[in-house]
């Protein structure tokens, strides 16, 4: 059987991607990321979309070129429709709309959140071998902006058992960083300096109810503390910077760990799959394996290439929906907002 070729578009933020697939297999996946907003200590969406204008077309250009593809090759193009920043959003839909008529080819519209809890089905040569094995399965989705718990029930039923009340996790990082004065973006610094620490802060853990996560206070913790420390050791922010790394990893990644177990024992799914960006740090990934052989999971970590923004995952949820013949049309627009 002849698989379909999908050219899959994602602007959602400050990353451009375009990436070509045939089915499930990955043929070329490029990522251009904005190094620009470093200097600011987070995204700057203006100029996000700015960047996503000059980028999108030598982007495209290369996928096309790694996989050995002409447009005319194109059987479908997959886009994110949302939830992300309004500009860049548009950026990428309106090409992939303008694209897509041009070539006579099917529009397919895509969440996401979705495409992230659906790249465990890719499959690319040295990254990504074998997919994973069938629904439902327990998804830990986490990165900057969603903190959640979703239930996998089939490739376009998600249920969310349970969200943050107020910060993402992935926030909390880089906020977190900030009081550090470590570079934007914080998580990666903060996991690569806890390699050295040690845990030895404590910080007060918000009282929620059970699969649900609450940063906000936790981040007021974690600066009351540091406010305090620096009183008795006034170099403590870069003295103790590894300790605080540590400290402040283990802090974050605790409430999620407690819920992933939580989840699992309620639902009874011992399938548990993480995603999005934070699902790179390397404590949570440890951690989960420990747990996994503790609890009998079959543990799916999404390679690094896959956790944080990029097209390859938006083409599988594309592939997915190419064959349930689920297209968008040429009226449908990107919005910053979508339901989950």
């Amino acid at each position: 059987m002849t698989l379909p070729r999908i050219l899959a578009i994602e602007t959602s933020c400050d990353d451009t991607s375009v990436a070509t697939l045939e089915g499930f297999q990955v043929r070329s996946n490029v990522v251009y990321t904005q190094v620009l907003h470093e200097q600011y200590g987070g995204v700057v969406p203006e100029l996000a979309s700015r960047a996503h204008m000059e980028a999108l077309v030598p982007t495209v250009e290369s996928a096309l070129k790694k996989a050995g593809w002409a447009l005319k090759d194109v059987d479908a193009v997959a886009v994110t429709q949302g939830p992300g920043l309004l500009g860049s959003l548009l950026v990428g839909h309106s090409y992939a709309k303008s694209l897509a008529l041009s070539i006579g080819a099917p529009l397919v519209n895509v969440h996401h959140m979705e495409a992230h809890m659906l790249a465990h089905f890719l499959v690319e040569p040295g990254i990504q071998e074998t997919a994973i094995p069938g629904f439902p399965y327990l998804c830990l989705t986490v990165s900057g902006g969603h903190t959640q718990l979703v239930v996998v029930h089939d490739w376009n039923q998600f249920e969310v058992l349970g969200e943050t009340q107020d910060d993402a996790v992935g926030e909390a990082f880089d906020k977190a960083a900030k009081l550090l004065s470590l570079a934007y973006p914080g998580g990666p610094v903060i996991d690569r300096l806890a390699q050295s620490g040690q845990a030895k802060f404590s910080f007060a853990q918000p009282q929620v109810p059970a699969l649900t996560f609450s940063y906000s206070g936790l981040k007021t913790s974690i600066l009351r503390s540091m406010q305090a420390r620096s009183k008795e050791v006034p170099a403590t922010l870069t003295d103790e910077v590894a300790d605080w790394c540590a400290s402040i990893q283990a802090a974050l990644i605790q409430p999620l760990l407690k819920g992933l177990q939580e989840a699992s024992q309620q639902t009874g799914i011992k399938r548990i799959a993480l995603a999005g960006g934070v699902s790179a740090n390397s404590h949570l990934r440890q951690a989960c394996q420990t747990l996994a052989a503790e609890h009998n999971w079959d543990l799916y970590l999404p390679p690094l290439s896959y956790t944080t923004d990029n097209a390859a995952m938006v083409g599988a949820a594309g592939f997915f929906a190419y064959q349930h013949q689920r297209f968008g049309s040429m009226s449908s627009a990107a919005t910053a907002r979508m339901h989950d």
